[in-house]
């Protein structure tokens, strides 16, 4: 998983820490070969494990290894205005005046029906749109707070935790994560205060992702089982929506297990994650699955091909993808993510054609999540490498912009 920047991060990097290759190679436990091929851009990719020691290697954030993270365009527009006035609506200004209640005609229930299409525009890396719709959305948020009747101010406080949780996934995408971190520390505040027992083990899978993407992967790990445990014992896992929030968090444990090459606690909590996932469908339905975290047997069975990429056993990642039935909430970014590690599967086995054609359904899938994923551009690069370029290579080559 890398982009282009990926070879000049890592040398750029290793020097500033006043690293020989061999020195990096020692203190993250990866092979100097591994280093010298990324660096002479002899690869463009690697496993998230290996890229995760090589950041801790180097005392930095993965996000910093791996350059512009996928929301990020190359004019730098992360720090334009729309960025800035996310920025101001997360963190009002100290001293700022109380938010006043909702005007006429206010409905939290519309106010979530936006919210809730702003984590579909996400899902779908319709990212300016959201960013755009943000500060209005956080406002309107905080306004729906104040009124008297306490079910109106629990159902505003639910309410400005997601759109605060919306806000701390979209500053990770913009490599803000300490921004995240503080979006989503108010989340899990406005989510104590709602009174709906799922909201903050929610907001707690999040601040687990964002401190995967800073390589913090047992602080990770230990907040993710914190909040499934959490679950458990309060009994919500009787419910449909109590259940996927569970299941998320595992999932998202087994994940920092693995990045951090603990392979068998990764195994073992994915596997009790299967278990349950097939108890979802039994359960009466839930709410809006826009808003409740995503968990089903085919999220379990894209995230177990995941991490056989990651594990370096591409042929089981194939066995595993094949039959796969993607149930109808499954959001755009989780088939990406299936059709991308199947691609990497295909190149780590030397079949080109089968990564190419697995990208050209891609990009007829989801061709601006496409252009948003650096693994997209790093296997496309890694194939551009080969000597023999299979049909089709020159065009996904051109739509990501990694051509001669």
């Amino acid at each position: 998983m890398a982009n282009e920047g990926l070879a000049r991060s890592l040398r750029r990097l290793r020097r500033l820490a006043s690293l020989t290759q061999e020195e990096l190679a020692e203190r993250s436990g990866v092979s100097v070969d591994v280093v010298r091929q990324l660096e002479q851009r002899r690869k463009h990719s690697a496993r998230l494990p290996t890229l995760h020691a090589l950041a801790n290697g180097l005392g930095v954030e993965l996000t910093t290894l791996l350059g512009d993270p996928p929301a990020v365009s190359s004019g730098g527009e992360n720090d334009g205005p729309r960025f800035v006035a996310m920025r101001r609506a997360v963190m009002p200004a100290l001293g700022a005046p109380d938010p006043l209640p909702p005007g006429p005609g206010f409905s939290v229930g519309h106010l979530r029906e936006q919210i809730a299409d702003g984590w579909s525009k996400y899902h779908a890396a319709e990212f300016d749109p959201v960013l755009k719709a943000l500060p209005g959305l956080l406002t309107d948020a905080r306004s729906a707070t104040v009124p008297e009747r306490e079910a109106d101010r629990a159902a505003g406080f639910a309410a400005l935790a997601k759109a605060l949780q919306l806000s701390g996934h979209v500053a990770v995408r913009l490599g803000k994560t300490d921004l995240a971190l503080i979006a989503l520390e108010r989340a899990a505040d406005a989510a104590g205060h709602s009174g709906d027992p799922l909201l903050p083990p929610m907001i707690a899978n999040s601040v687990a992702w964002t401190y995967q993407r800073q390589g913090r992967l047992e602080d990770a790990l230990n907040i993710a089982l914190r909040a499934a445990d959490d679950i458990g014992l309060g009994g919500h896992t009787d419910t449909a929506d109590g259940l996927k929030v569970w299941g998320a968090l595992t999932m998202s444990a087994a994940t920092s297990a693995a990045r951090s090459n603990e392979y068998e606690r990764a195994a073992e909590l994915m596997a009790a994650a299967e278990k349950e996932a097939a108890r979802v469908a039994s359960l009466p339905a839930g709410g809006d699955s826009r808003m409740v975290s995503v968990f089903s047997p085919s999220s379990v069975r894209i995230e177990r091909v995941r991490l056989a990429v990651q594990y370096g056993h591409p042929e089981e990642a194939l066995d595993l993808a094949k039959g796969i039935r993607l149930s109808k909430d499954t959001p755009p970014s989780w088939r990406t993510w299936l059709l991308l590690d199947v691609a990497r599967a295909h190149t780590d086995l030397g079949d080109a054609a089968g990564a190419v054609r697995t990208l050209e359904s891609l990009r007829r899938a989801a061709p601006t999540w496409m252009r948003h994923h650096v693994l997209a551009v790093a296997i496309v690069r890694d194939l551009w490498a080969l000597p023999n370029h299979p049909a089709g290579l020159r065009a996904l080559a051109d739509f990501l912009g990694v051509g001669d």
